[in-house]
């Protein structure tokens, strides 16, 4: 069947997302009778693919769904299955067009041995009813991958969807208005920033007008029991917070932001090229000047990127991975500024404006997959990387639980010598999902005490492991034994559209520390100009060894927090050595060789299996060159209000 567009394949008349159950002759009746017709349940978007598994596993064929079952499951196969089921709608189909197999996760199959039952590592995206969903997968008798194609997430929304019915606003009683008026500088009034009041019941969140003004209520309270002023500026200002402050309900209340520029590391910024602390702490600084990742290809999985900005106007490939069917070129537009603050970090690019990237030298490609992007987007996102021989991608995305469709495609790009390194969350629980997949680099974001104004919010990400060296573990960031590294990710300085610069925290920021920093690592470190050169599963392996033992130990923080520790570029790039090193040999830093029982724990192979996947019993959970027996887990999450 042919592809349709993302959202295509309905019929007029029908809602966006499919046509209702059919109902009862009586309810049909009645909906007619009241002049519209009934609620149902609509269709939803699911991954469907072949999974095939060892004939020991026990698994029986699957004759109901389809009849002639002697060879593996083809893709063609199941679809011409499901156009047969009746009620199920083909939209589209990602993945397996470069040709890499793809693994497969059972017994006696070595990472670049044989596809994964033959297939490609296509997934079908079809639209269905949960019902229709549960029944597929009842039909497949295991042979089946069919899950949800769960949205991803950059951030979390300040106002939750509740657990429960309830009613915190009060009916009747007191209510409190407070105007905040936000000036920059010179007492300018500062348009467009966030202002957030927090008392004992809901939040009051608003955005200042041309005036610099902001009116907010809050039901139940009055001024003394207001316990958080929040003001976060769109640009180019720090941001405030006040703890119990002292607030009138008769007069405007007056909050003055202190101007990136004037805060000593950036002095005149964007006037002159500035070095952000993060890639200071990371000895960006010691690099000589020719290591500026040239020859490396890195992608940015992310909202866009505006190439509207001075330090991003270098970029000129990528592909709108949502907006595909209509103009894939739209990638260079970033209504979040997300992807953009992220491609500030790894590549920044102008010797004498604004921030230095890691690797300004590195052809950079941009995914936009937000904002409303999904699973099959991002799997659809890894298959342009595969295609275009990306070394490394940033993802700073996720969610709660693991896809094992996604995996798969994690898994070929890997083969194809893609890295993938993935932000750990910032939910301050588990490391998310993709972060927590065997065949990523998870980061996890670290803070430094003297590198923001006291009275901005990034003190509010402030752990209580502050080493002698002022960092600490950001409050914020997940942890487990699946992270890798950690790296500066609290009031992190880099791009936003259209031309300015805005300090923000998440283990997005500090994610594409290290991705800048792999980049650098293949363009310079003369083993992948030699032996590594081609691209494969090994050399991926080869960079995050290299990654994970050239960090020095940060924070009081326990491993499940930091990982190996901070990356040093100098170590990275084979120009400097740890203590405890010696010349041509790599030794384990102190903290990564006490901790290394914890990261494996659970796991006498070594192998690290992502929350919410189940290793195969039997044979089949044996793993074989790094590549474990998954189980499918459904589920993503959502975001840090400052990015993610």
């Amino acid at each position: 069947m042919p592809k349709t567009p993302h959202g295509a394949g309905e019929q007029p008349g029908q809602p966006p997302d499919g046509p209702a159950d059919t109902r009862s002759g009586a309810d049909e009746s009645a909906s007619m009778r009241a002049g519209g017709r009934a609620v149902a349940e609509r269709k939803k978007k699911y991954l469907v693919a072949p999974r095939p598994l060892p004939a020991a596993a026990g698994f029986l064929t699957p004759a109901a769904l389809m009849p002639s079952m002697a060879a593996p499951l083809s893709l063609s196969s199941v679809q011409q299955a499901l156009q047969g089921l009746g009620d199920i709608d083909i939209v589209d189909t990602v993945g397996g067009r470069a040709g890499v197999a793809t693994a497969s996760f059972g017994a006696g199959a070595a990472l670049g041995g044989p596809a994964f039952g033959g297939q490609d590592g296509g997934v079908l995206v079809a639209r269905m009813t949960d019902q229709k969903a549960r029944e597929l997968h009842q039909r497949g008798q295991g042979r089946l991958i069919v899950e949800r194609d769960q949205h991803l997430q950059l951030l979390d929304p300040m106002l939750r969807r509740p657990d429960l019915v309830s009613s915190l606003t009060p009916y009747t009683g007191p209510a409190v208005d407070v105007v905040v008026a936000v000036l920059g500088k010179d007492g300018a009034p500062l348009a467009d920033a966030e202002v957030s009041l927090f008392g004992g019941l809901l939040p009051s969140t608003a955005v200042t007008g041309p005036d610099g003004s902001a009116r907010l209520r809050l039901y139940g309270e009055d001024t003394h029991t207001i316990s958080g002023l929040y003001v976060k500026p769109r640009a180019d200002y720090w941001s405030f917070y006040q703890r119990d402050p002292d607030l009138s309900a008769d007069q405007a209340n007056l909050v003055t932001l202190r101007a990136l520029a004037d805060w000593p590391a950036l002095r005149d910024l964007p006037r002159q090229n500035a070095l952000g602390w993060g890639a200071r702490a990371m000895r960006l600084d010691q690099v000589p000047q020719p290591f500026r990742g040239q020859g490396i290809r890195i992608a940015v999985i992310d909202s866009g990127v505006a190439t509207s900005h001075g330090n991003l106007n270098r970029i000129r490939s990528g592909f709108d991975v949502i907006n595909k069917a209509a103009d894939p070129n739209t990638w260079n537009t970033d209504t979040l500024g997300h992807g953009s603050h992220c491609a500030g970090v790894i590549g920044a690019a102008d010797p004498s404006w604004g921030i230095r990237g890691f690797a300004p030298d590195a052809e950079i490609h941009v995914c936009k997959l937000f904002p409303g992007g999904q699973i099959s987007q991002l799997i659809d996102a890894l298959e342009y990387c595969i295609e275009n021989q990306i070394d490394v991608v940033n993802l700073s995305l996720g969610g709660s639980a693991p896809s094992e469709a996604l995996e798969r495609q994690i898994v070929r790009a890997k083969q194809a010598g893609v890295a993938c390194i993935a932000a750990a969350g910032n939910s301050g629980g588990p490391v998310q999902y993709p972060a927590s997949s065997p065949h990523v680099l998870a980061v996890a974001a670290i803070g430094k005490a003297d590198e923001f104004p006291p009275d901005s919010y990034h003190t509010e990400t402030l752990g209580q492991d502050i080493d002698m060296q002022g960092f600490f573990t950001a409050r914020f960031s997940c942890a487990g034994p699946q992270v890798d590294v950690c790296a500066p990710g609290v009031a992190i300085v880099s791009s936003v559209p259209p031309n300015n610069f805005a300090a923000w925290d998440g283990t997005s920021m500090a994610a594409p520390h290290v991705t800048g920093l792999a980049a650098l690592v293949l363009a310079h470190r003369p083993e992948f100009q030699g032996v590594l050169r081609a691209r494969s599963a090994e050399r991926v392996e080869r960079l995050f060894q290299v990654l994970r033992l050239s960090a020095r130990p940060v924070t009081l923080g326990d491993p499940a927090h930091v990982g190996y520790g901070m990356p040093d570029a100098l170590v990275a790039l084979g120009l400097s050595m740890l203590p405890g090193q010696q010349v041509g040999q790599w030794q384990l830093p102190a903290t990564a060789a006490a901790m290394a029982s914890s990261l494996m724990a659970g796991d006498a192979n070594g192998i690290r299996y992502p929350g919410g996947f189940a290793g195969l019993q039997g044979a089949s959970m044996q793993s074989v060159s790094g590549m474990p027996g998954f189980a499918c887990g459904l589920g993503l999450g959502g975001m840090h209000p400052s990015g993610w």
